[in-house]
């Protein structure tokens, strides 16, 4: 006598519920890539704004003030609305030549998502710089600003954390 060989295999539901598992981790994981992601965004304005106290302190200290040449926002239009290569970041062949970038030094020779200015007092005792970036494209952009003072001939500076722009 033949024997049957009994079918093996996943019920309907046992599908489903591996489903609903994949999309109950999905539903946690998602969101928590994404705040990595902006995370991971927001360092290069601390990173460059570091490079900027860095070049405003080593001519403070050859020349006893901070640079004084204002530097525009550069570049001048948003990263959002370059859409260079589709990835919503501000080409590396910006434009670093102004007076301003030049005597602090200052350039980012890869594709960046901020941008960046830099503005002094009159007497070069004190400076303001600022990374402005929207990373998700959105309405809301994010403002890291960037202060520097002399106390006494000692150079300082300090970065503010992000806050919305009301633009």
């Amino acid at each position: 006598m033949l024997k049957r060989l009994k079918q093996r295999g996943f019920t309907l539901i046992e599908l489903m519920i591996v489903v609903a598992i994949i999309g109950i981790l999905a539903l946690v994981a998602i969101p928590a890539f994404m705040d990595y992601m902006k995370k991971s965004k927001k360092t290069e304005a601390s990173l460059q704004l570091n490079k900027i106290a860095k070049n405003a302190k080593a001519a403070y200290v050859t020349n006893a003030s901070f640079p004084t040449t204002a530097a525009a926002l550069t570049p001048t239009q948003d990263c959002c609305t370059q859409n260079w290569d589709q990835k919503k970041k501000c080409p590396k062949t910006t434009d670093w030549s102004a007076d301003g970038w030049r005597e602090l030094d200052f350039q980012i020779d890869e594709p960046f998502y901020f941008q960046y200015k830099y503005d002094s007092s009159n007497s070069g005792s004190a400076f303001t710089a600022l990374a402005v970036g929207n990373l998700d494209c959105d309405a809301d952009s994010i403002t890291y600003t960037l202060e520097g003072t002399s106390n006494n001939g000692n150079p300082a500076t300090s970065v503010l954390e992000p806050r919305p722009n009301s633009d």
